[in-house]
């Protein structure tokens, strides 16, 4: 098996360092991607953190990966050398569940594997985007549209379909009303595909720091929820509310009852507690609280070409890999504006 250069957690307490990791030689169904580019999402803080359970160290992360094929195994189709392609949070399913044969591989009901953390088919823990180079069955490669350059498309690979797919789920668009919780990496996208939709977008963010950004992203207004006066006088309000938070701390009873008749809150932030709900704040105006992960691979294609189509980008800071560990503290401060995308080039 090809050796690669990466960058990874030794364990849920030290910072992430240079390391090697293998990767399984190009399969008939294979596509070899060099990579170039990796965002950072707060679910790679998460995970090797060991907030949501027991982690195999080391353990390297990266769910937003932007790159280029450099080798093809011989029974793909899909994919040529050169190839300007990206890879999301996932990297199979078992493609029999009813799920799965619907197209909607993302909700694979054996569990999709994932893209670093997961059991891979080999029997091997599947490791993520901050490396060099990544091999993927090609029906879990996407396209990326050349109009969008490859920092710009590493984010929307997790960031992007997160947010994309409950708007388009729930059909925002002209005469809607949406609400987003939250202007951060997830946030300010999801104010650009809303707008770019043709929904009326409101923010709801703690603080006015960042008004001036999220008027500029398509936002109509721009609310602090630091505010008591806010969660008033919005009441009875949206259609839906898009949750980016991904902390138990907010009251979602009282951002509940923000929504209209049959109006729907969705959380895509994924806090590591339970999230307290009142039934009786959802019998009220009928509401619904919902969840939702990522899209399929046709959705994640469909998002990328619409953003492409529309002009739509993640604002990023590029860093160095050895910069990682400084930027995981910066995104748990709330400190960038608005995703970090390492160069994974300065690895080799």
């Amino acid at each position: 098996m090809p050796t690669v250069r990466a960058y990874g957690a030794p364990s849920a307490t030290d910072p992430l360092v240079p390391l090697d990791i293998e990767r399984r030689a190009t399969g008939p169904d294979d596509v070899l991607i060099a990579i170039r580019y990796a965002g950072i999402c707060h679910s790679d803080i998460h995970l090797v953190r060991g907030d949501w359970g027991p982690v195999t160290y080391p353990q390297v992360v990266g769910h937003e990966i932007a790159g280029e094929v450099v080798e093809v195994g011989s029974a793909v189709t899909s994919f040529a050398v050169g190839d300007r392609v990206g890879v999301g949070c996932m990297v199979n399913s078992c493609r029999e569940c009813e799920n799965c044969l619907a197209g909607m591989e993302n909700y694979c009901l054996a569990g999709n594997t994932q893209t670093y953390g997961s059991v891979d088919r080999d029997g091997t823990i599947t490791q993520g985007g901050y490396s060099t180079h990544v091999v993927v069955d090609q029906d879990f490669v996407l396209r990326l549209p050349e109009a969008i350059p490859y920092e710009a498309a590493a984010p929307l690979l997790c960031a992007g379909i997160t947010t994309y797919s409950p708007l388009a789920h729930w059909n925002a668009g002209p005469g809607t009303k949406v609400a987003v919780v939250g202007m951060g990496g997830l946030g300010h996208l999801a104010v650009k595909i809303a707008a770019a939709r043709g929904a009326e977008v409101t923010v709801l963010s703690q603080g006015l720091s960042k008004k001036d950004d999220g008027l500029r992203f398509g936002a109509t207004d721009y609310r602090a929820t630091s505010d008591p006066a806010t969660l008033k006088e919005l009441r009875n309000t949206f259609d839906l509310i898009v949750n980016t938070v991904s902390s138990a701390d907010l009251d979602l009873n009282a951002y509940l009852k923000l929504l209209r008749l049959d109006g729907t809150l969705v959380n895509v932030g994924a806090p590591p507690e339970p999230l307290p709900v009142s039934v009786f704040t959802l019998f009220g105006n009928r509401r619904s609280f919902a969840g939702s992960g990522i899209g399929s691979i046709a959705e994640t294609q469909e998002m990328l070409d619409f953003c492409a189509e529309h002009g739509i980008a993640p604002e990023v800071e590029l860093i160095a890999p050895e910069q990682i560990n400084d930027a995981y503290e910066r995104v748990l401060a709330s400190d960038v504006r608005y995703r970090f995308v390492i160069d994974i080039a300065q690895l080799a």
